[in-house]
C-alpha cells in the first residue's frame, strides 16, 4: 500500500489538510495557529466553529513563555507532549502531582489529587502559562483559588476532558477567567489538546533545543 513516509511531508500534509477542511476564518493569524494545531491534535476539524480563544491570549502566552514563565501542567501526559526544543531556555515545565503530600492533603480536602496538587502551584502560577488537559477537578481548583486572592497567571490553557464537570469546569473559566484563555467547551478535550496549545504559543520564540 503506498503511503507517505517522509517526517517532514506528512507534518506538512496534514497541516495543508487541516487548512483546508477547518473554518478558520473568524479567527487572527496567530489564533487560526494555535486553533490548527488543537485539532491537528485530536483529528477533528469541527472543533474550529467550537474553540474559545479569548482576545490577547496568544500574545500574553508568548510573552510569558519569552520571559521566562513556568508552564504549570494538571498531568504528565500534558508535560510530556510539550516540546521542550521550542521554549525559550530558562522555561520549565512543572507537574505537582507527584509531590509529597498531595495525596495527604486530597483526603483533608476532601477532593481528587489532580486539585490538591494544584496548591503547590501557589508561590510559580503568578504570570504563569496554565496548561490542564486532564482534570476538571484541577480547573475548578484553579478558578476557586483564584477567585479567592491568588495572583492571576498569564494565561490558561483549559482543555480537561471527560463526562463529568469537564463541561461545566470550562464553562465556569469562560464565565469568570481572570486573565485571557483558551479552552475547547463540552466534554471533548484531553492532554494532547492542551499540550499542543502550548507549543502553538512556543512558535516563533528563541527554543533552547533542549
Amino acid at each position: 500500500m503506498t503511503h507517505l513516509r517522509d517526517p517532514a511531508a506528512i507534518y506538512a500534509e496534514s497541516f495543508r489538510i487541516v487548512r483546508d477542511e477547518a473554518a478558520l476564518g473568524r479567527f487572527g493569524a496567530a489564533e487560526a495557529e494555535l486553533a490548527t494545531r488543537l485539532i491537528h491534535s485530536c483529528g477533528m476539524v469541527d472543533i474550529a466553529e467550537d474553540v474559545v480563544i479569548s482576545d490577547g491570549c496568544v500574545a500574553a502566552g508568548r510573552r510569558a513563555l519569552a520571559a521566562g514563565a513556568p508552564v504549570l501542567c494538571d498531568a504528565e501526559m500534558v508535560a510530556c507532549g510539550v516540546i521542550r526544543r521550542g521554549l525559550p531556555a530558562g522555561v520549565s515545565v512543572v507537574v505537582t502531582l507527584g509531590e509529597e503530600g498531595v495525596a495527604g492533603l486530597a483526603r483533608r480536602l476532601g477532593t481528587t489529587r489532580s486539585a490538591a496538587a494544584v496548591e503547590f502551584w501557589r508561590d510559580r502560577v503568578a504570570g504563569a502559562v496554565v496548561a490542564i488537559g486532564n482534570a476538571p477537578t484541577a480547573l475548578f481548583h484553579l478558578l476557586d483559588r483564584l477567585a479567592r486572592g491568588w495572583p492571576a497567571p498569564a494565561v490558561i490553557l483549559g482543555f480537561p476532558v471527560g463526562f463529568v464537570g469537564a463541561a461545566e469546569s470550562k464553562a465556569e473559566l469562560v464565565r469568570a477567567a481572570p486573565c485571557p484563555f483558551a479552552t475547547l467547551p463540552g466534554r471533548r478535550g484531553g492532554s494532547a489538546m492542551a499540550a499542543a496549545a502550548v507549543n502553538a504559543l512556543s512558535l516563533g520564540l528563541d527554543g533552547d533545543g533542549t
